[in-house]
């Protein structure tokens, strides 16, 4: 019955495309456009707080806006999932990845003057992206940041050398997966951001691409195991009259 709740976006070989376009924003957006986490709003928030505290109330503003645009990130998702989702020719998901790829394609078009700009465009994709695609597997995980991966990576892994259950070491390795394509992303994403510039970001808009088919291919595997299931349901009561 376990089989009937898989989803088209925990599928692990989707979280390793994900992560490795996470990694590459982050270090994009830190090379080339004004040494800036756009992954994460951690950091935004702390030095929201340090410019409040200072008076520099100009400076402040900087930092909240990124901040403001994650959260219609999120508040858009919302908006998309409820009216789509119940729609069975296509995945919602794939009006998010839609989304990401223009804006992302647009962004290898804006000059250094509009970092700003930049910052918060990224920062709204990371922001959907993360309410978007939250497992891999039956993993919660975030494919733009690794603080919690690190954390439920360690804490699975601690639970296997305490019981012995394999369940938590698949969990580990999970994490850990998606930890290392993440650094990946940030390899790569340093060594096209030096070698081609503010247009290397486009490489993220081929690896996004990638996941259509992945995406495709199991909404039709999740869809022939619901129809399994239910065949199999139906057989089990004619049988049984």
């Amino acid at each position: 019955m376990n089989k009937t709740k898989f989803q088209p976006s925990e599928s692990f070989t989707l979280g390793i495309l994900l992560a490795i376009s996470g990694g590459f924003w982050d270090t994009y957006t830190y090379i080339l456009r004004g040494e800036v986490f756009a992954n994460a709003e951690t950091g935004n928030i702390v030095l929201l707080g340090i410019n409040i505290a200072k008076g520099n109330f100009k400076n402040a503003i900087n930092y909240l806006i990124p901040i403001l645009a994650f959260a219609l990130g999120v508040f858009i998702i919302g908006l998309i999932r409820k009216k789509f989702r119940d729609i069975s020719v296509f995945h919602w998901r794939n009006i998010i990845i839609t989304i990401e790829i223009l804006i992302i394609f647009s962004v290898g078009f804006m000059p250094e003057a509009l970092n700003h700009l930049v910052n918060v465009l990224v920062s709204f994709v990371c922001a959907m992206q993360v309410a978007t695609f939250k497992k891999v597997w039956d993993c919660p995980c975030a494919t733009t940041m690794c603080t919690g991966n690190l954390r439920s990576c360690t804490e699975n892994l601690f639970q296997y050398l305490n019981t012995n259950n394999k369940t938590f070491l698949r969990k580990s390795l999970v994490y850990f997966s998606v930890i290392i394509f993440f650094i990946f992303g940030a390899l790569l994403g340093t060594i096209c951001s030096l070698q081609f510039g503010i247009k290397a970001i486009w490489i993220t808009c081929l690896i996004l691409f990638m996941s259509y088919p992945v995406m495709k291919k199991n909404f039709l595997h999740r869809h022939f195991f619901n129809i399994k299931y239910k065949y199999l349901k139906l057989k089990k009561k004619l049988n049984n009259k």
